[in-house]
This record gives C-alpha cells, structure tokens and sequence, in this order.
C-alpha cells in the first residue's frame, strides 16, 4: 500500500542543488499517487533563488511550496516549522544537495513502512542508502552504524539513529514524540529526537533499496572549530538527557578531546564549552531511556559512549 510523502527540504545559498534535486523529484514515477507536497524552507538565504522558484511555477505537478525566512532558524527549528505545516502520511527530509539516482525511488519509499521487517519492528524513521555524487562511493559518514565493516553487506538492519540528510520518517510519531529539539542549532538533533522515537516503543531502521545521491565533498566538509562545539555541547546534552550518567561522561571527556584534536587552536571556544557542559546537570532535565529501550541500543550495537 502506498502512503502519500511529504518532502522536507532546507536549503542556504545553494539554488544550484536545489534546482537539480526539484529536477530529480520531477523524474519520478507515479508522482500524483505518491507525492502530497514538497515544502521547501528558505533559512535566510542571501543568494537568488528565482530560477528555483521559476521552475516551480512551471511545474505545478511538484506541489511545492517555497517558504521564505528572515532568520536563520537552524536544521532543527527549520525542520520544525515544516514539520509542523506537514500533511503526509510520510515525512521525507533531504538535504538540499541531495539528489534522486532511479526514478522509482519515491514509489518505494511509499510503501516501505508496509514491509513486514520493518512493519513487525514497528519501525518509525528510515535513514536511506546515501553514495558521493561525485563518484558514486558509499557515504561512511552517512551510514547510520558506527561499525561500518560489519553492517556494510546488510541491505536492511535496525540500528540506534539515523542520518539528516535522508531519512523517512511516520509523521503520526512525531505526535508522541515531539519535534527536534529547538535550542540545537547545528548537530545531534537527529540523536536527541531518535532516543525519543526508540523510548515511545518504535525501531529505527537502514534500507538500501533506495539510493540517494549526495554532493558532499568525499573528502568530507572541513572541519569548523564553531560546528564543532556545538556538536561537542549537544551531544553532551543528549547523552545527560537520555542516557545512564556513565555515558555523560565518557561523551563529554571524548569530545573535548576530539575538538582539541580538529579545530586546531581556538581554546577560548574550548573554555566556553566546557563551562556549558558543567552546567547541564544543573540546567537540564534527564528524561532517561527505559530499560527496554537500553536493551534494544545493546541489541543493535550502538555506540553510546561517546
């Protein structure tokens, strides 16, 4: 059984991407019984995206609508605010410089959640296979298991998060679960919401039949001391917030490690975040996974401590 889709897209001063991927979507099969809408979220972008919105005026079969911010919100609060005006059955977030690599892609993911691995899982949200668009490598980093060697031959498994750039999802969890978490401007929001997903009884879930393309670099984006720390603050905050105390620490102590490690310098920013990090136990509230939930994350081999 097919469920209708609708398809979330950030985008910030790529018009280029964003117009390839509108091109991909118009490729797909079968579009008028499997897509409600592509909503399209400008986050206070400073390029020209007339050509963008030009193509869709022409091409009414998309369903697309172009929101406008003044302010950048964020991936999570942009993700958010598109969630909340949503109308599908299924939610299908995509980086904007992603691309479809078949045109049957979007008549598979419809019916995916119907499978019976991922219906007798009860599976929630589904991190799609992702390649380099540049040479059609597997992306490591866009592989929703730390232990690569081991799951890379599987062509669907349960795991413990799944990945932003391409993930499908049931919108009818988010009406348990909540949306991402709001005061995470850049990293982990995809974990915090998935221990959320996992804690209200669903699964997560790795699919390949469906590939999607990515235009990320294969030597990988270059390290910024700024992303960094906040990826080494918010995953401290997930891991005080969902996870047994042991994990807070090991996750803050490696990740100040790692940013010492990458951003090269920068010890004010450092400092900074340290500070944030020995408040969340006086800031933050711990909403700590069950026991169930913490069997399944050992079940699937996930990663917790850092």
């Amino acid at each position: 059984m097919s469920n209708k889709i609708s398809i979330l897209i950030i985008t910030y001063n790529r018009p280029a991407d964003l117009l390839d991927l509108l091109k991909s979507i118009i490729g797909q099969t079968n579009t008028d019984a499997v897509l409600e809408e592509v909503l399209i979220l400008n986050n206070a972008s400073t390029e020209s995206y007339q050509e963008v919105t030009d193509y869709i005026n022409i091409h009414p079969a998309l369903k697309a609508k172009f929101i406008l911010s003044d302010t950048n919100s964020g991936v999570a609060g942009g993700r958010n605010q598109l969630m909340r005006v949503a109308k599908g059955d299924l939610l299908l977030v995509l980086d904007d410089d992603t691309v479809f690599t078949k045109p049957s892609d979007l008549q598979n993911l419809s019916e995916l959640f119907d499978d019976p691995f991922f219906k007798q899982a009860n599976t929630g949200v589904i991190t799609m296979r992702v390649i380099y668009y540049d040479n059609n490598e597997v992306q490591v980093t866009a592989f929703p298991h730390k232990m690569y060697e081991k799951y890379a031959a599987n062509s669907r498994f349960l795991t413990s998060y799944f990945i932003g750039c391409a993930h499908l999802m049931k919108r009818q969890v988010l009406s348990e679960t909540g949306l991402y978490p709001e005061d995470f401007h850049y990293g982990m929001e995809e974990y915090d919401l998935g221990y959320r997903i996992l804690n209200a009884g669903y699964t997560i879930g790795f699919d390949n039949g469906v590939t999607i393309a990515h235009k990320e670099s294969p030597l990988g984006r270059q390290a910024n001391y700024k992303k960094l720390q906040m990826q080494w603050v918010n995953k401290s905050k997930v891991a005080w917030r969902y996870l047994p105390f042991k994990y807070f620490v090991t996750t803050s102590v490696s990740w100040a490690i790692q940013y010492l490690r990458m951003a090269k310098g920068h010890l004010g920013a450092f400092f900074v975040s340290l500070f944030q990090i020995f408040k969340i136990p006086f800031t933050e509230q711990r909403h700590t996974v069950s026991k169930t939930t913490l069997e399944y994350l050992h079940k699937v081999e996930a990663r917790l401590k850092y």
